[in-house]
């Protein structure tokens, strides 16, 4: 027979002062584990969400980012003339060819520098972005000095508001329109013609085509063929998979910075278990031997108190992710690795942080219960009872 739930439960709530000092500080390190863990996924999410499964990003073959490619003016016309390219409702080809650059503005109160990505578009580039929507003004007009700036954007940097006007390369631009991209990367980013913003750049190849495949199911065929042509030199990428790759390094290191933290944190969260569940095996010697002289055997008595610690990480795992789940309702916003640009993402808490966040509060239980339950389950009974 085994030591009833019920009674393993109890011995918690006697001691709840003790209980809730503990778990509180296992909450803690829970807490600073899911936040990172909800800071990569939430910039994995925003770069994944910035694509769309049926659209295709034509670079440069090796260049690793948009901001790195180059594709000559006579390429991007080859790729746009090529016949799996979808019509748009207008009946207008589905193709964009943009240009992409790096401007250093002003941010707004501080005045502190940061690189904000400017995004030239062909006529049909809005159209093949389906997530954003103006909240603001209107569209640029193709072939003037007009811009739209992502609403993250227009709230954070000098000259990106409604109505304001920006330098950006040799020409002064008036911002028209503010959008809104969710939680995608276009959100930190400014939009304008291409042509203009390649003459005000002194640019004279673009940075990407995009285009939209009237049959998803082709993208291998057709990456086959744009690979094979030697008069291309370039490589093509489904879009979801395109802005995934730009996520990589700073959600490795949003990583190992948690792994590194936790751990170091954790310790201090085990010596607390740990010396909580000693305390408790002191207190209740004779208790121990009580049960041991009922009937009860060592590994009774081990499971019992490895479930008593068990508990105490639950209780903290739970309490420390109620606390990240209210780091959703903020933004961060730091600079891509990848692309040196400043980047707008929220925390995102999902089911796999939620699964290691409490996984890894178990696990300090265990490890801080391991050693006092082993010790209640070799006390003599004898002793146990004269103890008292």
């Amino acid at each position: 027979m085994g030591i009833p739930f019920s009674y393993i439960v109890r011995n918690l709530w006697v001691r709840k002062v003790t209980t809730l000092l503990t778990a509180g500080g296992m909450a803690l390190v829970v807490f600073v584990f899911a936040a990172v863990l909800m800071l990569s996924e939430g910039l994995k999410k925003t770069l994944v969400a910035t694509g769309s499964p049926e659209n295709v990003v034509i670079i440069r073959r090796s260049a690793e980012t948009e901001v790195q490619s180059s594709v000559y003016r006579d390429q991007a016309s080859l790729v746009a003339s090529i016949p799996e390219i979808a019509y748009g409702p207008g009946g207008a080809r589905m193709v964009s060819k943009e240009v992409l650059v790096l401007m250093v503005l002003p941010k707004r109160g501080t005045g502190s520098p940061s690189n904000v990505t400017i995004r030239g578009l062909s006529e049909a580039g809005p159209a093949l972005r389906p997530q954003v929507r103006l909240i603001e003004g209107r569209m640029f007009r193709p072939g003037t000095s007009e811009i739209i700036a992502g609403a993250k954007i227009a709230e954070g940097f000098r000259g990106a508001g409604l109505g304001e006007t920006i330098k950006l390369g040799i020409q002064e631009w008036k911002v028209v329109g503010v959008f809104d991209a969710g939680r995608t990367g276009f959100a930190s980013e400014i939009w304008g013609d291409a042509d203009q913003l390649m003459q005000a750049f002194r640019r004279d190849s673009y940075s990407s085509v995009i285009f939209r495949l009237s049959d998803p199911g082709s993208f291998a065929r057709v990456k086959q063929e744009l690979e094979d042509d030697r008069r291309l030199t370039v490589e093509a990428e489904r879009e979801p998979q395109f802005y995934a790759r730009q996520s990589e390094l700073m959600a490795n290191f949003l990583n190992v910075l948690g792994t590194i933290l936790s751990t170091i944190f954790s310790i201090g969260a085990i010596i607390g278990a740990m010396i909580t569940m000693y305390a408790a095996v002191a207190n209740r010697t004779a208790e121990i031997g009580t049960l041991r002289a009922l009937g009860f055997r060592r590994h009774d008595i081990l499971t019992a108190f490895l479930v008593e610690s068990l508990l105490l990480g639950l209780i903290g795992g739970v309490i420390g992710l109620a606390l990240a789940s209210f780091m959703q309702a903020f933004t961060v916003s730091t600079m891509n690795w990848q692309t040196f640009a400043e980047l707008a993402f929220s925390f995102t808490m999902n089911t796999g942080v939620i699964v290691q966040g409490l996984l890894f509060a178990l696990l300090m239980g265990l490890a801080g219960g391991f050693l006092p339950a082993v010790r209640a389950a070799r006390l003599n009974i004898v002793d146990a009872l004269r103890s008292n």
